[in-house]
């Protein structure tokens, strides 16, 4: 379920008074669209096969250097009454907004998307990854806010599947990490890393498989060098890989020196099912906290587990940490509920907004 590519809808801009002139500038740092990229093809099924065994920068990016792993992550929540960005140009708003007077019932009921937060993905659409996270994290910051980045551009991320894409050799993907971290700075933000490519490594090489957690390691060390820095390595959801299997490929990657993992990215899994498997997950990496996208899950999944623009589908728990449990960090929207999964069931390529369905969504939830 990955959105916006080149071929995918490609939107570079942010997912997020004092002045006139600051006015004007948030708004313009923020109004160009969602500012949200979410993946297309969250799998709703184990791997097909087995894991074998073991526009012009501001200023360069500089060139990646070794790092050192930081110590290991604390396992508190970081997240902790934090308040997140509602982007007041989203699709969403935009949508309601123009139904205002011809549409008011669905005008209100699609003011429950567009009154919420949802997570801005990253990616190789963004022409220069650190002038583009600084223009947002200035931007979400200044609105009292704290962002939250999805990292989607690893080497290999699909494997040639509808979410294909992402850095073309892992020396580009660590200098585009090097740009996000730079681009953040000392600044807080979380930073989810690269749905699907951890439960997804199956369809790699034993070597390209080492290559990807190697790549990992990298992002976590460099992202939590700046300090403020949150991050949460994808581990896909519960009804993919096995507690034992995922937990064992988030050790390899580096999960002791992050703040956790997420789950249920772009899927539909209820909350409880995804919370009694992180709980399993937690269990065999370090007791550590996890996230879970809520976007559109508040009816659970179809019984085939169908993730492309399934129907009858809702929106679910609202973005907010207070979650009454003490190894969940936040509920977040990071699919853009309302934003097409891919070109399937009649509807259009992924990252369309598609407002008859986001309304279905909203009425349903």
């Amino acid at each position: 379920m990955a959105n916006l590519s080149a071929s995918k809808s490609v939107r570079a801009s942010s997912n997020r008074p004092v002045i006139a002139v600051f006015s004007l500038f948030l708004v313009a740092a923020v109004a160009c669209s969602d500012g949200v990229v979410s993946p297309e093809a969250r799998k709703s099924n184990k791997e097909p096969a087995p894991e074998p065994t073991p526009t012009s920068p501001a200023e360069p990016t500089p060139t990646p250097t070794p790092t050192t792993e930081p110590a290991p992550s604390t396992t508190g929540n970081p997240l902790l009454g934090a308040t997140f960005y509602v982007n007041p140009n989203s699709k969403a708003k935009q949508t309601a907004e123009a139904w205002r007077l011809t549409r008011p019932a669905d005008a209100q009921q699609m003011d429950k998307i567009a009154t919420q937060s949802v997570a801005s993905w990253l990616g190789n659409w963004n022409v220069n990854i650190q002038t583009d996270a600084n223009n947002q994290t200035t931007a979400i910051t200044a609105a009292g806010a704290l962002p939250v980045f999805v990292a989607y551009n690893i080497p290999q991320r699909d494997c040639g599947g509808l979410s294909g894409g992402g850095g073309a050799t892992p020396d580009a993907y660590k200098t585009w990490i090097t740009g996000l971290a730079n681009g953040i700075g000392a600044r807080k933000a979380v930073v989810i890393l690269e749905p699907d490519a951890l439960a997804n490594m199956g369809c790699l090489s034993a070597a390209d498989q080492q290559t990807r957690l190697d790549l990992f390691r990298f992002a976590i060390s460099t992202l939590r060098a700046k300090g403020q820095i949150f991050v949460y390595l994808d581990a896909g959801h519960s009804n993919w890989m096995s507690p034992a299997t995922i937990s064992d490929r988030l050790i390899r990657a580096g999960i002791e020196f992050a703040n956790g993992f997420s789950l249920n990215i772009s899927n539909f899994g209820y909350t409880s099912s995804n919370t009694s498997y992180g709980e399993a997950v937690s269990s065999r990496v370090g007791g550590k906290h996890f996230i879970i996208d809520t976007s559109r899950n508040g009816l659970g999944p179809t019984s085939d587990w169908q993730w492309c623009n399934p129907p009858g589908r809702a929106i679910g728990n609202r973005p907010g940490t207070v979650t009454n449990h003490a190894l969940i960090d936040a509920y977040l929207w990071i699919k853009v509920p309302g934003e097409s999964d891919g070109a399937c069931n009649g509807y259009p390529s992924s990252g369309t907004w598609m407002p008859e369905y986001a309304l279905g969504l909203a009425q349903r939830g």
